[in-house]
């Protein structure tokens, strides 16, 4: 049986909507694991990159951007169960918008030049940088601080963490592509 091509392409959108949908899900879970040290290291950035990095930049952009909206509407999916647009809009809220860029960067990178292990692994490195300075100054204009202030408390803890994170996502990520249409 021939499947004609208007068929084809509801079931590439029906795919989609459940990619955004589980993948959506995975970034709301793993903004609620937590691991409790000076400061809390949550599993968000790692599932935004393994996000974009396995659905491209259009598919995990849209992702995250409905996880942001989830978000703001009061579901409690960011870390410490926060929501609402207060969390989004207050002085951490930058990471959380970052997220966008990063996914980009990373989706694009993925589709646009390759999903092999160290190509991950820049672009991851590229997305997270981008985060980084996105939210940190943010943080610097909510707090009127300066930039190394804000540095040293919002990104020096989380590098050591990030990049475990970053390399688990590109192992994944290279392993999972060729299961992720």
């Amino acid at each position: 049986m021939l499947v004609s091509e208007e068929n084809r392409r509801k079931k590439f959108k029906t795919l989609d909507i459940v990619y955004i949908g589980l993948f959506a899900a995975l970034i709301c879970v793993c903004s609620w694991i937590a691991i409790p040290l000076t400061v809390s290291i949550t599993l968000q950035t790692f599932a935004v990159c393994l996000t974009a990095g396995l659905l491209g930049w259009k598919r995990g952009t849209l992702t995250v951007i409905i996880y942001i909206l989830l978000g703001m509407v009061g579901l409690p999916i960011f870390t410490g169960f926060k929501s609402g647009i207060a969390a989004v809009t207050g002085p951490t809220g930058g990471y959380i918008v970052g997220f966008i860029f990063t996914s980009l960067i990373v989706g694009f990178a993925a589709e646009k030049i390759g999903r092999r292990l160290w190509q991950n692994i820049i672009f991851m490195v590229i997305g997270e940088l981008v985060l980084y300075l996105f939210g940190t100054i943010w943080f610097v204009i909510a707090y009127k601080v300066t930039f190394l202030s804000a540095f040293s408390t919002c990104v020096l803890p989380f590098l050591l963490p990030d990049a475990v994170k970053i390399v688990i996502a590109s192992v994944l990520v290279n392993r999972l592509k060729r299961f992720v249409k």
